[in-house]
């Protein structure tokens, strides 16, 4: 599998295991078949394995899987999302949800500790759900003045080898964290065709996800593609059930000319849909939300042909998927 440099962080492979489909965010898988698809990762090439406390079962399934010892070359990350508590809880929260991270999966060291919260001004009012914003995101004063101190911390004490933000949040206020000193050393950043965050997004102004991968590069930071296949909506089927409303549900509606662009070429659109989100400039490594072996082996063989061919990328472009301005 080929290789890419993720920022500060160093090499890592171009695919990252994401912990979402291990503890069955994106539908029902089992015990061993989680471990099975875990260790074919590995035997496949890939380096990186990024989890959460959020994922359900994803870090107990770790902790049983390499019993406290990761094999050479392979590391992980963890998340908290830690919303907007009182400026004085923020460093104990941020500790305790890392601590309660390593103790699941037997670890003494996480490799990259993200920030999982949206990012937002102080006065900033969402869109949707603004009763409990501050329950999913961070103010931009306790992220400056309480959040990247309490990284630093964390990484001089080596609980962490680095810390990262989840680039989800409102587009100009993640783009400023990444100019702000000391920078994460890597951003999770949508990357797909629709440029959707999905049910992700809260925030009504224009999703900006490119704009925010080319400040990232512009600034050193590392570029993890997320939501490759926008939670199913980029697949053949969603092979789970949501209700006609949900975003993901109203992605997989709009994506149909995608779809149907897939079955004239005599492909699977899941896979192009990889080898698209590998062809967006300035993605080091694209997580996967597979749950079994057979989704992985499908995405380990679209990463050996290699990122989406330029004209095919255009003609993708030119179906006009991608969100317009304003567009929520």
């Amino acid at each position: 599998m080929k290789a890419a440099k993720l920022g500060s962080f160093g090499t890592v492979s171009r695919l990252t295991l994401g912990g979402g489909g291990i503890g069955e965010i994106w539908g029902e898988t089992n015990r061993a078949e989680a471990v099975a698809t875990i260790r074919l990762a590995l035997d496949s090439g890939i380096t990186l394995l990024d989890t959460a406390p959020m994922y359900r079962h994803c870090e107990a399934v770790i902790g049983e899987t390499f019993e406290g010892g990761l094999p050479d070359g392979v590391r992980i990350t963890t998340k908290c999302q830690l919303g907007s508590p009182p400026a004085a809880e923020v460093e104990a929260r941020l500790t305790q949800s890392l601590e309660a991270s390593l103790k699941t999966m037997r670890l003494a060291h996480v490799d990259l500790f993200f920030l999982h919260s949206n990012i937002c001004e102080d006065d900033y009012v969402y869109a949707r759900h603004p009763d409990r914003q501050d329950a999913f995101a961070t103010r931009w004063g306790l992220y400056a003045d309480r959040v990247v101190p309490t990284m630093e911390k964390l990484r001089s004490q080596g609980k962490i080898g680095a810390w990262g933000i989840t680039g989800t949040g409102v587009p100009r206020t993640i783009m400023k964290a990444l100019k702000h000193r000391p920078r994460p050393a890597v951003v999770q950043a949508v990357a797909n065709l629709l440029d959707s965050a999905g049910g992700m997004r809260s925030y009504s102004e224009p999703a900006e996800p490119r704009a925010i991968i080319k400040t990232a590069v512009e600034n050193g930071v590392g570029v993890m593609g997320i939501r490759v296949v926008q939670a199913g909506a980029l697949t053949a089927v969603i092979d789970r059930t949501m209700k006609d409303t949900h975003p993901e549900v109203q992605d997989y509606e709009r994506a149909a000319p995608f779809r149907a662009l897939c079955k004239e070429l005599g492909e699977d659109p899941a896979a192009v849909a990889h080898r698209y989100a590998l062809a967006v400039p300035g993605i080091d490594t694209i997580i996967l939300g597979v749950k079994n072996r057979a989704e992985l082996r499908q995405c380990v063989e679209a990463e050996e042909r290699g990122p989406l061919e330029p004209a095919l990328v255009v003609r993708i472009d030119g179906l006009g998927l991608r969100r317009e301005a304003g567009s929520k």
